[in-house]
């Protein structure tokens, strides 16, 4: 069954609203090609606009350890390096890795949480907006940093990142909650990136240009 998000249905709406407008126009025209072009246009709004709030159903793979560590977002991985330690509240040592998923316009945005745990650290930053794979996106766009603890006491901490078109980052959270694997938590609209931020020495299962699914494709295991 096809599903709209609920963070997307405001922007449904409003795309719904202006599809009437046009077609409207497009009736009142005597000019076939302007009609059509009108008509046209209006459609392509709309079929976009519905699938890129496209919700699918997602369940967490059956058997997946409580150490693994599920990707929050559609996408394809563009980055997978170590890089020095900004959260030394939240993380212990002097690196991170860092792994980083692009998603483009096409991608179901909506995101889930990568393990079950706590919401330890929510912070969230108005910046620019750079290209979304363009890696300085990561500490100059627009993003909200959120940090979950697991029942075994590790760590994880994810961004959501605003791209070049996307304008807006939503996400339904409270600090102190418990979260489950696989839970949506809110979306970046219209074109973003997801950081995933975890301590060295956790297993990365995932490889660069490798493509991933939210709340199903495995991409670390903390050890």
């Amino acid at each position: 069954m096809f599903k709209i998000t609920n963070y997307g249905k405001d922007v449904v709406i409003k795309v719904l609203f202006i599809t009437l407008a046009l077609d409207a126009i497009a009736f009142l025209v005597n000019i076939p090609a302007v009609k059509l072009s009108l008509l046209g246009l209006s459609l392509f709004l709309l079929v976009f606009t519905l699938y890129f709030f496209r919700d699918p159903e997602r369940k967490v793979p059956a058997g997946m350890s409580p150490d693994s560590i599920i990707s929050p977002a559609d996408g394809k991985v563009v980055l997978i390096e170590k890089i020095e330690n900004k959260y030394p509240s939240f993380f212990e040592g002097s690196e991170l890795i860092q792994v980083s998923i692009f998603l483009s316009p096409l991608n179901v945005h909506v995101n889930c949480y990568p393990v079950s745990g706590i919401l330890k650290y929510f912070n969230y930053i108005k910046g620019n907006y750079v290209v979304a794979f363009n890696h300085k996106s990561s500490e100059k766009n627009e993003r909200s940093e959120i940090g979950l603890e697991t029942a075994k006491g590790k760590k994880i901490l994810f961004k959501q990142i605003a791209g070049f078109v996307a304008r807006r980052i939503v996400c339904d959270l409270a600090l102190n909650s418990k979260v489950k694997a696989g839970e949506k938590f809110g979306m970046i609209k219209f074109g973003s990136r997801i950081d995933v931020l975890v301590p060295t020495g956790t297993a990365i299962k995932v490889q660069l240009r490798q493509k991933v699914t939210a709340g199903i494709t495995e991409i670390a295991k903390f050890q």
